[in-house]
């Protein structure tokens, strides 16, 4: 985006804050980068901090409404997330006006994403803070947890067709980059792994619990404040997924996998604050995270199918990304006994430490259903 194009965008930003949301701002300023979202930072009159993100024009109304609804829905479940602000007819949480679409929430200060970063009693707080998620989306209207198939990251037909798919583009349109030849022979490696992961696969349970989710866990969106989880943020629209699939995402992402040598021991105590919580995975499906986790790394397409599928281009941080997720997915696999060792010992504590602070919350918080935010 051109310096003229953030002007722009920060003028009808400003506009709509002040007509829409009742917000009369003193500053606006850009706030962290988003994928498809420029995002910016405004301050009231009166001090009050607001993340501001903004979506293109053409951006489809429903599924950022569903997004902020159900953001809101977990607010109600006590899950730390950034509160909405609703406009100022109280009826919708997103606005829209000829050339923008924008959501408005309250600003998290003082925090760091996850990415990377867990460490100490990090893990204890991610694993309470997603499994109170997880406990409360289990009671959305959405539909509770239940019993099926394998999560589709780990569908081995499906992926197996992408990738040779993928492959096909790459070869009927030669790379120009760096970066396209390298994600082409990655995507070669991947396809040339698939007995490999095939086997890795045989010791993940046939059946899988999936359940309401918040649809994109990743460190990224797990902001962190001292030893403690200050907001998950970012959700995506209502979607089943399995559990356990969207707890690697966060509790293995591949910076933290990397960055922190000790993360099978942190996993450990992650998934038992978890299960404390949430009982409705089984123990051995958790335990299978690790794999889960590792085979849809090794599967995934992303960010490798950026150029061929229009995400726009790849910048330095993206490739990095896509660097760390491919070493992250052969680090998984060589240390996946010594994890899935530390998953069983943690697994098999009869009250482990995260339960006994549980305690002390209130009844309400842990048992009773929330009202649901009214639907549009």
């Amino acid at each position: 985006m051109t310096p003229s194009d953030s002007e722009t965008w920060i003028s009808l930003a400003t506009l709509m804050l002040a007509s829409d949301f009742g917000i009369i701002p003193a500053a606006v300023d850009q706030g962290p980068a988003g994928t498809a979202t420029h995002n910016y930072v405004a301050t009231g009159a009166d001090g009050t901090k607001w993340f501001v993100k903004t979506y293109p024009a053409d951006t489809p109304l429903g599924p950022v409404d569903a997004a902020a609804r159900l953001s809101e829905y977990a607010r109600l479940c006590r899950v730390p997330v950034a509160a909405a602000r609703p406009t100022t007819d109280q009826n919708r949480l997103v606005a829209a006006h000829p050339g923008l679409v924008m959501t408005v929430t309250r600003y998290i200060p003082d925090t760091v994403t996850a990415a990377g970063r867990l460490t100490g009693r990090h893990w204890e707080s991610a694993g309470q803070a997603v499994g109170r998620l997880h406990r409360g989306l289990a009671r959305h209207e959405f539909g509770p947890p239940r019993t099926g198939p394998r999560d589709k990251a780990i569908d081995l037909a499906r992926t197996v067709a992408r990738l040779e798919e993928l492959i096909a583009r790459y070869e009927a349109e030669p790379p120009d980059t760096a970066f396209e030849r390298w994600a082409l022979d990655t995507a070669r490696e991947k396809l040339a792994r698939v007995p490999e992961v095939e086997q890795l696969l045989d010791r993940v349970p046939r059946a899988m619990v999936s359940q309401l989710v918040h649809g994109d866990l990743s460190g990224l969106n797990v902001l962190l404040r001292g030893d403690g989880v200050a907001a998950l943020v970012d959700f995506h629209p209502p979607v089943r997924r399995a559990a356990v699939w969207e707890l690697g995402r966060l509790a293995l992402d591949p910076r933290t996998v990397l960055a922190q040598p000790d993360w099978p021991e942190g996993l450990g105590r992650l998934a038992a604050a978890h299960h404390c919580l949430h009982p409705v995975v089984p123990v051995e499906e958790l335990v299978s995270m690790v794999r889960v986790t590792a085979a849809a790394l090794a599967l995934s397409l992303y960010p490798l199918n950026a150029v061929h599928d229009g995400l726009g281009p790849v910048s330095g941080s993206l490739e990095q990304y896509a660097r760390d997720r491919h070493q992250a997915a052969a680090v998984l696999r060589a240390r996946l006994e010594e994890a899935e060792e530390t998953l069983c010992d943690h697994s098999a504590e009869p009250h482990p430490t995260p339960c006994a602070s549980l305690a002390a919350a209130p009844a309400r918080a842990l048992n009773r259903p929330p009202h649901q935010p009214a639907r549009s």
